[in-house]
C-alpha cells in the first residue's frame, strides 16, 4: 500500500470539498487516514486466500460446529464507508477434520479487510472456509448496519441487513439448518 499516495489524495480531497488542509486540525489527517486505511484494507496486501489456519483430525465426528456473533467491520466498496456487525458460522466436518475455532475469527477478519458489499463477504466467508475444510456443509449469516444508508440516501439508523449462505448438506437437511438458524437467534436473543 502506497502511503504517501494515500495522504496526497487525502489532502487534495479535502482541498477539492473545501476545507483548509493547513488548519490545526487538518494538518496530520492525511497520515492518519493512510494509517487507518492500511489497517481498514489490511488483506489488500495479502494473498487472495486465507492461510492463517491449521486443519485438526479429531477421533470423534463432532456433528455441527458453530461459532456466534464474530465481530467485523468493512468498508463498502461503493461509497467507502464502514459497514458492521456480526458474523455466525456453522460447519458439518467431512473426515473428521475441524479448524482451530479462533481461526473463524480470524477468516471473518481476512475477508472484511478489503472493499466489499454483505452479499460477498457473506459468500466469500464461506467460499475459503470450503477451500479450507472442504467440509459435508457450510452456514454463513451476517447481519449488520451500513453507513452508507444511515449517513446518506435515506438517511436510517435503524436498519439491519440481513445476508445468508448455506451449501452442502445446510441446503439439503432442513432439520440441520433450522437448527442453525435457531441457534443464531438464540444467541442473538430473539427466542
Amino acid at each position: 500500500m502506497d502511503q504517501q499516495r494515500i495522504e496526497n489524495a487525502v489532502r487534495e480531497l479535502l482541498d477539492a470539498v473545501g476545507e483548509d488542509t493547513t488548519r490545526p486540525g487538518l494538518i496530520e489527517t492525511p497520515e492518519r487516514v493512510a494509517r487507518m486505511y492500511q489497517e481498514v484494507f489490511g488483506s489488500l496486501d495479502k494473498p487472495a486466500d486465507f492461510k492463517d489456519y491449521k486443519v485438526f483430525e479429531t477421533t470423534e465426528d463432532p456433528g455441527l460446529v458453530m461459532v456466534q456473533q464474530i465481530p467485523f467491520y468493512s468498508m463498502c466498496e461503493h461509497h467507502l464507508l464502514p459497514f458492521f456487525g456480526h458474523v455466525t458460522i456453522g460447519y458439518m466436518p467431512s473426515h473428521k477434520r475441524i479448524i482451530g475455532l479462533s481461526k473463524l475469527g480470524r477468516l471473518v477478519d481476512f475477508v472484511a479487510r478489503r472493499p466489499s458489499v454483505q452479499e460477498v463477504l457473506t459468500t466469500s466467508i464461506a467460499d475459503q472456509l470450503q477451500r479450507v475444510l472442504d467440509p459435508k456443509g457450510i452456514a454463513v449469516s451476517v447481519t449488520a448496519r451500513h453507513m452508507c444508508m444511515e449517513m446518506r440516501g435515506i438517511n436510517r439508523g435503524d436498519l439491519f441487513t440481513y445476508t445468508s449462505r448455506y451449501t452442502g448438506v445446510f441446503k439439503t437437511d432442513l432439520a440441520l439448518r433450522q437448527e442453525f438458524q435457531q441457534e443464531a437467534q438464540h444467541r442473538n436473543g430473539n427466542r
